[in-house]
């Protein structure tokens, strides 16, 4: 580490790129891809949930609220939790929950059941993220941005995938065939067991320690805060804003343009792999021009898709929402590697503060813009979130807290 301390700048960013650990990076994201895959099996369901058990938007909502609530509130703990003691092997313990909830969704009888299931599938996540988060980290050699949004575009494409698979094996097949989604929880937790053994060995050589306090440095508390505070209305600016896509899309192309069930899973299969490609580019974006950047492009930038969306045909409205998921996504790995620099040494903390953060506000925006459908209509809500990237302007008071760029 001495001579890599007095070497120049450029071999210092050569030797640092060199111990990026791909092969982690590459486990974590298919685990991220899996984990997510199983989740997005609950919203691509609600069609046949909303018909079988004769549910309202009101219970769609509720059924996104309890999942996310729980996928949420236990990660800052966890985070927290782990600064100070890692669990190296939480990661397949947290999968082995959602292998429970997938098998109870499929063979759940009543509301309350639907429920219970999606809730033990939203704390196997809770359990997931803020580790996962830190694995990515230690295995980053210094690329964190790269590193998080290699993280995170393994949940992108499972959300994408997710729907497609939903259209594909459940809805010919009913709720019951949601128990073949198990086989992926399998797989996850045979794959987390060998991160698990990684994570292990890199705690005890001390290199996870190391990893994860080489941050920026420090800043004023109160500007800290303030910095926080930032973030999560631009978190929740985002999230709220994808929970309308994410929850009601299919809904609003049912509705608006008569499109079939299947028809509109595509179409979200589309959009969540917009949103795919927009994390793949947003975390190295950040490495190279800085975080701010990034969070002033993706969330200001978006606002004129957003607003144009509600009026377009339905040609221009799979146009737009492919710019809006790819454009809007790059935002979270900016997000969260700015947050880890802003508080140093906080890797789990900040995590899963913001990973649980952007789970609630999903969450709740679920079941808030359920309310306002079933009170107005769905195409009264992409009208209203439509202003939600304004929030964006906030971007103006976050301080400059990456590492200077070196060459």
């Amino acid at each position: 580490m001495s001579q890599s301390a007095s070497a120049t700048p450029g071999a210092a960013g050569r030797d640092l790129a060199q111990k990026t650990a791909f092969g982690i990076l590459v486990a974590i994201s298919l685990s991220h891809l899996l984990n997510d895959l199983m989740q997005s099996v609950i919203s691509a369901i609600y069609p046949i949930l909303k018909d079988e058990f004769a549910l309202d938007f009101s219970q769609i909502g509720m059924i996104q609220l309890v999942f996310q609530l729980t996928a949420s509130i236990l990660q800052p703990i966890v985070g927290i939790y782990t600064d100070k003691r890692p669990m190296p092997f939480s990661l397949p313990i947290g999968m082995g929950f959602t292998l429970i909830g997938l098998l109870l969704l499929a063979s759940a009888t009543s509301y309350p059941l639907i429920l219970l299931s999606v809730a033990m599938i939203g704390l196997g996540s809770s359990i997931f993220h803020p580790e996962s988060s830190r694995v990515a980290r230690m295995a980053s050699g210094g690329r964190h941005g790269l590193a998080q949004s290699l993280f995170q575009v393994g949940g992108n494409f499972g959300s994408a995938v997710g729907p497609l698979l939903a259209a594909l094996i459940i809805l010919p097949r009913g709720q019951g065939a949601v128990a073949w989604f198990a086989v992926a929880a399998l797989i996850g937790i045979m794959l987390l067991s060998r991160v698990g053994i990684w994570y292990r060995a890199q705690h005890r050589a001390g290199i996870g320690k190391k990893a994860v306090h080489a941050v920026a440095s420090a800043l004023p508390r109160r500007l800290v805060i303030r910095s926080v505070v930032i973030l999560a209305v631009l978190i929740f600016s985002k999230f709220f804003y994808m929970a309308s896509l994410t929850s009601y899309y299919t809904f609003f192309l049912i509705d608006r343009f008569g499109v079939s069930v299947r028809d509109s899973q595509i179409f979200l299969f589309i959009f969540l792999g917009a949103v795919a490609a927009g994390t793949v580019a947003g975390g190295p974006i950040g490495d190279r021009f800085g975080r701010k950047f990034v969070i002033w492009f993706s969330i200001l930038g978006v606002l004129p898709f957003t607003l144009l969306l509600p009026h377009a045909s339905l040609p221009w409205t799979v146009v737009l929402t492919v710019i809006i998921g790819f454009v809007l996504s790059s935002a979270f790995p900016a997000i969260i590697v700015y947050a880890q620099e802003l508080v140093p040494g906080k890797v789990g903390l900040v995590s899963g503060l913001f990973f649980g953060f952007a789970f609630g506000m999903g969450g709740i925006g679920a079941a808030a813009l359920g309310e306002l459908a079933d009170m107005t209509s769905i195409e009264f809500v992409f009208q209203i979130c439509a202003f939600l990237p304004l929030l964006g302007l906030l971007t103006m008071f976050l301080p400059n807290v990456a590492p200077p760029k070196r060459h």
